[in-house]
């Protein structure tokens, strides 16, 4: 996705914005496709401190993927240790940590971790320490605000002033943002009534679900002359998994 589908999300932005502005740790939540990191990436573009991890699988890769953030943003501590990014590879799990909770203390730097997976005790442990050591606000982004995906980190995000839930989008903003991607997208066809209406009914609002099915019904295979083929559309887009992440 690129920046022209942030849609209707101008208050979603201002609390964001706000949360970074404060350095208060938040925890962003919503559903698969929603838009949250889209949303995110466009905000952090305008905080230069903020070091954001892509992938929070383990804490051996977000503390790598902060590594490598330090240095590209200048960390005295990190341009003394890493000669350049290829470096930290060679570093150990536990030298690593080290030298970016040192690091972490030398600057007021913020850290979001996105794409949780049920972070571990110890994962939770290891945000703690960085909280604690350096005062460096965690801030995370999950599928919900529950254990099945903020795992150990739920406690950190207890109160809901901490909370920004990104939703699907309601039925009428939901129809003018298929409209726009319809229009920008350049999809025509004798039943795209039809098919506006249908996506509307499958994607119950989710902005990512419905540029899927309005990208797939670009392809040759998912047309008969002059017509959008929906139900073969719908059920393969279904049968791949639809929007996992």
């Amino acid at each position: 996705m690129t920046p022209e589908f942030i849609f209707d999300r101008e208050e979603e932005r201002q609390r964001i914005d706000q949360f970074l502005r404060k350095r208060r740790p938040f925890l962003i939540y919503g559903p698969s496709g929603v838009g949250k990191t889209l949303l995110l990436r466009d905000v952090l573009s305008e905080f230069r401190s903020v070091l954001y991890c892509d992938d929070s699988s383990t804490t051996n890769v977000v503390f790598r993927s902060l590594a490598h953030s330090l240095l590209r943003l200048g960390s005295p501590r990190a341009k003394k240790v890493f000669r350049d990014e290829d470096a930290i590879a060679s570093k150990s799990a536990v030298s690593l940590k080290g030298i970016v909770m040192d690091a972490l203390r030398e600057g007021e730097y913020s850290i979001i971790l996105d794409h949780l997976r049920r972070p571990s005790y110890a994962f939770a442990s290891a945000a703690r320490e960085i909280i604690s050591w350096g005062s460096t606000p965690v801030s995370a982004v999950a599928r919900s605000a529950h254990m099945e995906d903020t795992g150990f980190l739920q406690s950190l995000y207890g109160d809901r002033t901490q909370k920004c839930e990104i939703d699907n989008f309601d039925q009428g903003t939901a129809e003018r943002f298929a409209r726009e991607m319809i229009q920008r997208r350049g999809l025509s066809g004798a039943n795209v009534g039809e098919f506006l209406e249908k996506i509307l009914e499958f994607s119950a609002g989710n902005p990512g679900t419905m540029i899927a099915l309005i990208d797939m019904a670009r392809y040759p295979k998912y047309r008969s002359q002059e017509h959008i083929k929906i139900t073969p559309l719908y059920i393969d887009f279904r049968m791949s998994g639809g929007l996992t992440r």
